[in-house]
Parts: structure tokens; sequence; C-alpha cells
């Protein structure tokens, strides 16, 4: 790693935090330091102020966030407060000590009408309380700090904490049929590979601020993802397809939010692997 400072981790224990934990034990990556939602209170000021006078880090990724989607619908200002008032509390903070702060924000904040790839120029029109919370800390970020990236991702799933695969993996041990959405279309990400695209934008010390797209590559539908984590897994149960409007949600979710990544490729040099590569990785982790 080229940075000399330490990284702040706020949401450490989360899935995203363990799987940032996982990839700089396995590398002997030292000053990371992950922190809880106690110790990384990002709603308390004071809190905060401590954390960044004791580690004066150079870099802060915040992986805290309120990600319940349909639970938000019935806690909007709770949602709020951790996912726009939190990221903007950082963001104050990071400028005050002269931190870079890497922000993982979601392809929720497209309205997902429209089957093309989407662009982090396009019009970000969320249509539940979560994307609406997300685009505001989106906001919040940009309006109190120069010096940050925002790496909108979609469908996260690991080894790590509770996720689409995992839930599909426990259903298929206990079931023998399930029912699974086809026309909502997206592309899984594995939360070690985004993990390893932020430990490459720390080390690039590449300054080109903003936001970004990352996801694996490819497309599918829930329907093809739960179809690929069986076969991957050898799970013998039967899948059916079936239409959003059978299986109604409190949140909307959108019909198709396929990212563009040209520009995060493009800027860090990365190659991204393809969804399903990634999700036999993770399965063999899980196993």
């Amino acid at each position: 790693m080229s940075n000399k400072g330490k990284v702040i981790v706020f949401g450490g224990i989360g899935q995203l935090g363990q799987c940032i934990s996982k990839l700089t034990t396995a590398r002997n990556i030292q000053d990371f330091v992950f922190l809880d939602e106690i110790a990384g209170n990002i709603l308390d000021l004071e809190v905060l102020r401590s954390v960044f006078t004791s580690e004066s880090p150079e870099f802060v990724v915040n992986c805290a966030a309120y990600t319940a989607v349909d639970k938000a619908e019935d806690e909007p200002e709770l949602c709020e407060k951790i996912n726009s008032t939190g990221a903007g509390n950082l963001a104050m903070l990071c400028a005050e000590f002269k931190a870079t702060l890497i922000h993982i924000s979601t392809d929720f904040v497209f309205e997902g009408d429209i089957p093309g790839l989407l662009k982090e120029t396009d019009p970000a029109v969320p249509i539940n309380v979560y994307g609406k919370t997300k685009l505001q800390g989106e906001l919040e970020i940009a309006k109190h700090l120069e010096a940050h990236y925002i790496l909108r991702t979609s469908w996260l799933y690991s080894e790590f904490a509770g996720n689409f695969a995992k839930t599909m993996l426990k259903l298929g041990a206990e079931r023998d049929e399930l029912s699974i959405i086809v026309d909502q279309v997206g592309t899984p990400t594995y939360g070690v590979d985004l993990a390893a695209v932020i430990l490459n934008v720390i080390a690039s010390a590449n300054k080109a601020y903003g936001t970004y797209h990352y996801s694996n590559e490819g497309l599918c539908s829930w329907y093809d993802f739960a179809k690929a984590i069986f076969e991957i897994s050898a799970t013998e149960l039967r899948v059916y397809p079936i239409p959003t409007s059978a299986y109604p949600t409190k949140a909307r979710r959108p019909a198709f939010s396929v990212m563009d990544k040209t520009k995060i490729k493009t800027t860090f040099n990365l190659e991204i692997p393809y969804w399903r590569d990634s999700l036999v990785k993770c399965i063999h982790a899980i196993k």
C-alpha cells in the first residue's frame, strides 16, 4: 500500500467491513482500524471527533449504512439520519482533519425503468426511502468535502453477514421449491471484489475524486442469481420464476439497474470479474 497514514473503516464489522478485513489480513496490510457502530457512531460528532483526533486517518471508508430496504419505509427518519446525516458528519470531519473519504452508495439511487447501462452522470431518481436517503448522503458529502470517492454498488453478497446468497443456501437446505422474482435485473457484487477495489483506490494515490459505479460484470435477474447459487452449490430444488407483482414488498425496487463501469475501469486500471466467476469463489468460501 502506498498510503502512509491510517485507514478507519466505519461499519467495520458489517458485511463489507468484514470483506475488507479479510483482504487486509490476507495481504498483511497494517494501519486499518475497524470500528463498530458504537465505537464509530457516525451520528455522534463528539465520538467522531475523538476518533479522528486519536487516529488522524489519511483515509476513511464509510461502510456504515441503514440497508433494510423495506423496513426503511416504516423508519424514514432513522434511515435518513444514518444514510444522510451520518455521511455528512464523516465528510465534515474528513474536511477538518484533511482525510479522504471513500463512501459506499447504491444502484437504488436510480429509478431503474430503462433497460440501458446506468452512467454516473445519469439522473438519480430514487423510488424508495432507502434510495432517497442514500442519494441525500451523496449530496451531503459533495457539499462538505472535495476529497471523496463515492462508490455505488449493487446486490452485495459475500460469505459474511446476512445477504441473498446466504439466505438462498439456507432456504435451499430446508425446502423443496422456491419462487424467485424474474423481472428485476441487476448485477450481483461479491463483497471481497469490492473490498479489493477500495484497497486499490487507497493505494493508487489517484486524486480523481467523484462518483463511480462498481459491480461485477454481466447481469442477471434474482431468479438467475438464485439458480446459479443452487447449481454451483449442488443444491437440489425446484426454482420458479415469478413477476414482482406476485411478491409485493413495502419498498419499490428498480426493474433494471445495471451500471456502466467504464469510468472506474479506466481511472483505476481495473479488470472486473464476471459475476458468476466471483459467485463460485464465494460459495467455495462459505462451504
